[in-house]
């Protein structure tokens, strides 16, 4: 039976970028070494790291000014990181969820923060409106995409400050205007990847900004100056990275898999308005999560829900389990997830609801 994987992270991958690391694992471009013993400053290496940063700004369309670092830690990292740069005096943060929080309270072991908005009293289930990004702060972060809870913010906003942005969850998932941006970053798990590098996106102009005494790995401009190579990086998650750049460039891009994206989710969230026995984690439409779409059970059959896990498995679709402060299921529908994956989970909510 063919298996669906919607697992949030790590998650699902191209079958080519999976082929091919898995070939560079026991033979690197007939080498006769692996991709795992090469020396990260041999002329290999450093031609994969090139074309790493070439295609993440040829894809993204990212304009002169900005570099392309792949470095250690995550997105938990650059929590830490940002605030340790870039945080003078104080600094807006806007709280949408779980990781939106974390980075949070990273900052605030550093500075002044001030939360412009927050959804927390309604866990998490919109993206706030209404707010004012403070004028008087270093910058303003924001997280794109929410994993947990099924949101995502689908615009590229104007602000008056340095605008950072956690996009682990939906990089490369449709275009960006970056030039908007003066930091972006990813944990490449989600949509790039698998763990153990994150993507950092940084306007050149920043790194005159970076406080005096930043320790050495947690300055931006030493990797930056360095071109990721400061010390041994994360050499086979950097080398999966660019064979699912090389398969997104293939697919057409970022307008072509966007609009496969949108359609996958369409699909998804038009069965569970419709089908008797499920209701969306977010109402508004505008909110909606176009990679991490949450549903549970209506009340009457909250008692299905492990059934339906189990009916679920049984047909091959794997890791829909809500993450346990929100309940109910959560479909991971990344970039490599086909719609193919998509229309099965939708065949077994429908079958599924004709056996109850």
């Amino acid at each position: 039976m063919k298996k669906y994987n919607f697992n949030p992270g790590p998650s699902i991958l191209p079958e080519f970028t999976i082929k091919n690391t898995a070939e560079a694992v026991l033979n690197l471009n007939g080498s006769g070494l692996s991709v795992m013993e090469i020396s990260h400053r041999s002329k290999d290496f450093v031609a994969i790291m090139d074309k790493s940063v070439e295609l993440m700004k040829e894809i993204l369309s990212i304009p002169d000014g900005y570099s392309v670092v792949f470095l250690h830690g995550g997105a938990s990292l650059q929590f830490l990181m940002i605030p340790y740069n870039f945080l003078n005096t104080k600094a807006a943060y806007l709280d949408t969820g779980s990781w939106a929080s974390k980075a949070i309270k990273e900052a605030k072991e550093l500075g002044e923060v001030v939360v412009v908005a927050s959804s927390k009293e309604s866990n998490y289930n919109h993206i706030p409106r209404n707010y004012t990004i403070p004028a008087d702060v270093d910058y303003f972060h924001i997280t794109t995409n929410n994993t947990i809870f099924g949101t995502e913010i689908k615009h590229d906003m104007d602000s008056p400050v340095p605008l950072i942005a956690d996009a682990s969850s939906d990089i490369l998932s449709r275009p960006m205007d970056v030039s908007k941006y003066s930091l972006i970053y990813a944990g490449a798990q989600k949509n790039l990847g698998p763990a153990g590098v994150a993507v950092v996106i940084i306007k050149d102009t920043m790194l005159e900004k970076i406080k005096p005494n930043v320790p050495t790995m947690l300055n931006y401009k030493i990797h930056v100056d360095n071109n990721s190579l400061y010390n041994t990086p994360p050499c086979l998650a950097v080398y999966a990275c660019l064979q699912t750049l090389i398969w997104l460039k293939d697919m057409g891009g970022l307008n072509k898999i966007h609009k496969v994206n949108l359609e996958k989710a369409k699909l998804l969230y038009d069965e569970i308005d419709s089908n008797r026995l499920f209701v969306p984690g977010v109402t508004d439409a505008e909110d909606r999560s176009v990679m991490n779409v949450t549903f549970v059970m209506k009340e009457e059959y909250k008692d299905m829900e492990a059934k339906f896990l189990e009916f679920a498995s049984s047909q091959g679709l794997i890791g829909i389990k809500g993450h346990r402060s929100v309940g109910g299921f959560r479909a991971s529908i990344y970039n490599a997830m086909s719609l193919e994956g998509v229309q099965a989970l939708v065949n077994a909510m429908k079958d599924f609801a004709k056996q109850v």
